[in-house]
This record gives structure tokens, sequence and C-alpha cells, in this order.
């Protein structure tokens, strides 16, 4: 027997019904907080035994590999973007110019 119920069976037999209800009361918060610590050593024991693993992220869209063909371009999640011209004009490229060197003089000496 615990200590408590040992100090409740003795206080009931004398008479001390006040003290025999605290020894009680003792009694039974330990054998709650036994169970609930063992309950919580259960769990951490098997917590991560038997879990899959799960996958972190979403999965990676599928590589295909480059390809010659550009008239086709895909999003992210693998759809056509389509492209629809317009009555927009078109701006056109302007070439770019080569920087022109200043000249050095011309050396008069010779």
């Amino acid at each position: 027997m615990s200590e408590h119920v040992a100090k409740f069976v003795d206080d009931l037999a004398a008479g001390n019904n006040a003290e025999a209800g605290e020894a009680f009361k003792d009694a039974l918060r330990d054998k709650v907080a036994t169970s609930l610590d063992q309950a919580r050593v259960d769990i951490a024991k098997n917590i991560f035994t038997g879990q899959v693993e799960q996958p972190i992220s979403d999965p990676k869209p599928e590589y295909t590999g480059p390809t010659d063909r550009t008239d086709q371009v895909f999003d992210d999640q693998g759809q056509q973007i389509e492209f629809v011209p317009n009555e927009n004009p078109q701006p056109e490229a302007e070439a770019p110019q080569a920087p022109v060197e200043a000249e050095a003089p011309a050396d008069e000496t010779q």
C-alpha cells in the first residue's frame, strides 16, 4: 500500500474523517499522476515508430529536356500558353551603332 492509502485507513480508523478525505484525495492524485506519467512515456516511445515519411513539398514538374521547337510555350504547370496577335504595331529593333573613336592628331615631325 502507498503511504497515502495507509494514512487514509489510519485516519478512518481513528475517526478523523476530514483528514481521511484529504488522504484519499492525495492517494487519488498520486495514482492519476503515475498513470499520466506512464502514458507519456508510452507515447514518447511510440510516437515515431511505424510512421511513413511524408513528402515535404509539392512534386516537381517532370523535366523533358531541351527542344528545338520554339512555336509553343508552356507554363510551370505544363499548360500551353497561347499567344494571339493583336492589332498593335510591333516595335522595330534598332541596330546598335559602333562607337566612333576620336582620331589622334597627326604627328607633323615626320
